[in-house]
């Protein structure tokens, strides 16, 4: 996968242990404040999207040669008016900017290194690397014969729908385009410890909950889909809740200004959620309700301290749950730990409770948290604990337990990744629970050696690893193994390598921060990397479709059009819900396809002018929290730091909507 990891956890692996939870009452308040300026005050410079032209590599001239333009066609002027320039500005660089020690960061510990961009387009792209072998017994996909573990060649799978340049063993070096020194286990473990910006979908992307019961039937983690549906006279089916307008054409409804950051700090706001009355977004050391259409303050809840994690899991009733720190980060102590676990009414902006667990006179510091039913679950190096959303505790870490929960996955089900052994010897067993007891249903023992996974769904029960280090790319993934949870035996395996495909997990210590993929309709839905498109400069790619019963590719494959980069969001009933990031000159598309034709039908497009495309740009998929509900996406980031003096506004969440 050639896309730059995602920022690493801002939590460290905290020591500790076991202990009951220490009640406290609520001491912060919801207050209401007036509201903020509505309407779109986006007038600055573009920043370009996917497809846009860059600079080839030195061999090429830099700009298109004047005598074959791009745009517009021969019969059009040279020099077209300034909302649509022929030749395009440079890029703007979409990676994060280099955190600074401050908020949220641990005590200490030196500033992070923000990670590195990939490539523009045009640019020499990476060579392949040979994705690693499994070293279990279990068949390969594609009846392929098992190779020993460690050596190269093993599960290739074949194209993603068109023709295949052959591959070579390659050994990427250090300052290679397109980031190719390998990132292993180790070298990510160092980078986990030391940096304090948590990235959720991702998502980066976080799900759509737009009303009652829809917390979980959207999620790509908890749906099965593909039940009922009507015919929709054009091949595809009419399964999902989520309609075409008669107008797709959308506008912006409202933008919340990037909050004030001192002192080079950055601030973990990670943490969004949809109800059918508000949008919410979380601030620094605040969570915020907003007006869906207007973008009004409807409530604000103060807390102590920044949030550190946040739950994509939302209640029948709305209510989710977020870990956050006790206090504001000072110079002094820059970072309290990520000891307060919060359950929140979205509806009123209330926090119903805070808990924590200590061992001895210490608290624990969590590394994640996730909902499954009535079910808080947390998870850290110190253990696992649960409570109740009456605030009951479920279970705690137990002192004479050799393994311990790192974290669990929620939704539909509640799976747990317990890890056993010594560090050289480390053994996942990947547990599907009982979220009211904690008593273990079933159990699938991954190999020894696979140090990380992730939770990608629960229901079917889908896990992520990057086995052997094999990825190559920080991505998180070689490998997905989808497993019955009623027997905890595994049903398939499906080899992702990274050079082709390009969803990511981040397994470290948030089992659940998976982006760029979805599971329904007993299928895995993968992006492909991008690769040239059929226009000059432009890169294209598409969503294609894996069996979680036989690990085969299905056939399907949803194009994202020339320029137009696609990613799955989530699943809408039986059909999935993604999102074109545009090329320079176009707005992107929300889209649904159909599970069954991958029939696309537009549901969003948003403004194509040069103000709106700026915004919509700078926040990608991959580093940022996308929504969709009944024709309204909204796209927030998940950290804020020192307003960049290269652009004339910021925004940390920003709306669009249909007529």
């Amino acid at each position: 996968m050639t896309q730059p990891p995602p920022p690493p956890p801002q939590q460290p692996p905290q020591g500790g242990g076991f202990g009951p939870p220490q009640d406290q009452p609520p001491q912060d308040q919801p207050t209401q404040t007036p509201p903020p300026a509505a309407g779109p005050n986006l007038g600055k410079t573009p920043e370009p999207g996917y497809g846009y032209p860059q600079t080839p590599p030195p061999a090429a001239p830099q700009t298109p040669p004047p005598a074959a333009p791009q745009t517009p066609p021969p019969a059009a002027p040279q020099t077209p008016p300034p909302a649509a320039p022929q030749t395009p500005p440079p890029a703007a660089p979409q990676t994060p900017p280099t955190p600074a020690q401050g908020y949220g960061y641990p005590q200490g510990a030196p500033a992070p290194q923000a990670p590195q961009g990939p490539p523009g387009y045009g640019y020499p792209g990476q060579q392949p690397q040979q994705p690693g072998a499994y070293g279990q017994p279990q068949q390969a996909p594609y009846g392929q014969p098992q190779a020993p573990y460690g050596q190269p060649g093993y599960g290739q799978q074949p194209g993603y729908g068109y023709p295949q340049q052959p591959t070579m063993p390659y050994q990427p070096q250090a300052g290679q385009p397109g980031g190719g020194k390998k990132l292993n286990a180790q070298m990510l473990i160092i980078v986990a410890a030391v940096v304090a910006i948590a990235l959720i979908i991702g998502g980066g992307v976080w799900y759509a909950s737009s009303g009652k019961n829809e917390g979980r039937e959207n999620d790509t983690a908890g749906q099965t889909g593909g039940t009922g549906g009507t015919d929709d006279g054009n091949g595809g089916t009419t399964s999902g809740k989520e309609k075409a307008p008669s107008d797709p054409n959308a506008k912006v409804l409202f933008q919340v200004p990037a909050p004030e950051v001192k002192n080079d700090s950055t601030v973990v706001v990670s943490g969004s959620w949809l109800t059918d009355k508000a949008y919410v977004k979380s601030g620094i050391a605040q969570i915020v309700g907003y007006d869906r259409d207007k973008g009004s303050e409807l409530w604000k809840l103060p807390l102590a301290g920044p949030v550190c994690q946040a739950s994509r899991r939302v209640t029948d009733d709305n209510l989710t749950a977020i870990l956050y720190q006790p206090a504001m980060p000072t110079k002094a102590d820059p970072s309290h730990g990520c000891s307060q676990i919060a359950l929140i009414d979205l509806d009123a902006g209330k926090k119903l409770w805070t808990k924590t667990v200590k061992t001895g006179d210490q608290l624990i510091n969590f590394d994640n948290i996730t909902l499954s039913g009535k079910t808080v679950a947390v998870g850290s190096t110190s253990g696992g604990a649960a409570f109740d959303v009456s605030g009951k505790l479920l279970w705690s870490p137990k002192p004479a337990d050799s393994c311990y929960d790192a974290g669990y996955g929620g939704g539909e089900k509640l799976v747990a990744v317990r890890k056993c052994g010594s560090y050289d010897q480390r053994q996942l067993h990947i547990q599907t629970i009982d979220p009211k007891s904690g008593k273990v249903i079933s159990e699938y023992k991954m190999t020894e050696g696979i140090e990380y996974a992730s939770i990608v769904s629960t229901d079917p029960l889908v896990v992520a690893a990057d086995v052997g280090d094999s990825a190559g790319d920080g991505s998180g993934i070689s490998d997905f193994f989808s497993i019955d949870s009623k027997t905890g035996k595994l049903r398939t395996r499906i080899s992702a390598p990274g050079e082709q495909f390009a969803a990511r997990c981040e397994g470290i210590t948030r089992v659940e921060a998976c982006n760029l993929l979805a599971v329904g309709n007993d299928r895995l839905y993968l992006p492909t990397e991008e690769h040239d498109g059929t226009g000059k400069y432009s890169q294209t790619n598409e969503i294609v479709a894996f069996d979680l019963a036989t690990g085969k590719q299905t056939g399907q494959r949803a194009d994202a059009g020339d320029g137009y980069t696609i990613s799955p969001l989530r699943m809408d009933g039986g059909n999935l819900i993604a999102y074109k990031r545009p090329p320079y000159d176009k707005g992107g598309q929300i889209v649904s396809i159909a599970g069954d034709s991958f029939k696309q039908t537009t549901l969003l497009q948003n403004p194509a002018t040069e103000s709106v495309r700026d915004v919509e740009t700078s926040m990608s998929p991959e580093y940022s929290e996308f929504l969709y509900a009944e024709g309204h996406l909204y796209m927030s980031k998940v950290y804020a730091s020192k307003r960049s003096t290269v652009r004339e506004k910021e925004y940390l969440a920003v709306g669009f909507g249909t007529s």
